[in-house]
């Protein structure tokens, strides 16, 4: 039971750490954590790929809400932006987390892990790949003032953004991971929003798509809640932390953590999934 409580809470504040450092909420980490301590070696009763979603989208909620605060006191967060994205991530959050109830744990691991690789590599092309035309229109184009004054331009139609979003969303509740591991080389790569406006924003849309796919998991019962409690505390401490660290960081340092940590655990993943 200690060793348990001791792994629930590392896995919390490591994750959390992570997760708010690079913008991706920490989802990425806590499944297939808690699917490998609980599931491989049955060192957390009970657990199932479906209650390692909805517990890491419990989890998300918190760790969302807490970097979100912290990011928007440095004006990292562009709150216009993060609201047209969450009319399609919301509802799209909701709608997946029914679709995780027929995922088995081998297509767990390889979906999630195929997706992985795939975002990891995106961001490795994305300095290549020109803009689309349709977000250059200067009707689109509006300002944002990061924390030191410059001035930033960017913008995009709403019925593209909602669209999009909407398929991310049913991606978080599907795989429990809070958008944010799509959403920031999204917003990077087709929005043209720099990094560090674009992982503060990320976690606004954590907060929100993770607490819509939380509920349609509470109400299959998909939450382990006794994983939950320690997870919860240890995250929002580790939240805190991320924050503060990522300003240490440059953009392009952080967008190279984050695609590592994507590449690394999609292969993980994926060699489950086939031996």
């Amino acid at each position: 039971m200690i060793l348990t409580i001791i792994i629930l809470i590392c896995i919390g504040l490591f994750s959390s750490i992570l997760g708010a450092l690079v913008g991706m909420g920490g989802g990425v980490i806590i499944v297939p954590a808690l699917v490998f301590f609980g599931i491989k070696l049955g060192m957390i009763e009970g657990m199932t790929p479906q209650l390692a979603i909805g517990t890491s989208s419990m989890i998300l909620v918190i760790t969302g809400f807490s970097a979100m605060v912290q990011y928007n006191k440095s004006n990292q967060v562009d709150r216009y932006s993060g609201s047209i994205f969450l009319i399609g991530l919301v509802p799209g959050a909701f709608v997946g987390s029914y679709a995780s109830a027929s995922l088995t744990l081998d297509s767990f691991n390889l979906y999630f892990g195929s997706f992985l690789i795939i975002i990891s590599i995106i961001l490795m092309v994305r300095d290549k790949i020109p803009p689309l035309k349709v977000f250059q229109n200067p009707k689109y184009l509006r300002p944002h003032i990061d924390a030191d004054g410059v001035v930033h331009q960017y913008g995009f139609p709403v019925w593209i953004a909602v669209a999009i979003t909407f398929l991310v969303g049913f991606t978080t509740g599907l795989f429990g991971i809070g958008g944010g591991v799509l959403m920031t080389p999204l917003m990077i790569i087709v929005f043209r929003i720099p990094p560090t406006i674009a992982i503060g924003t990320s976690m606004m849309l954590i907060f929100f798509s993770s607490f819509s796919s939380a509920i349609g998991h509470a109400l299959q019962s998909h939450v382990q809640y006794f994983s939950l409690i320690f997870l919860a505390v240890s995250s929002y401490f580790g939240a805190r932390i991320g924050v503060k660290l990522a300003s240490r960081f440059t953009s392009d340092g952080l967008v190279k953590i984050l695609r590592t940590v994507l590449l690394l655990i999609g292969l993980y993943l994926i060699l489950e999934a086939i031996l």
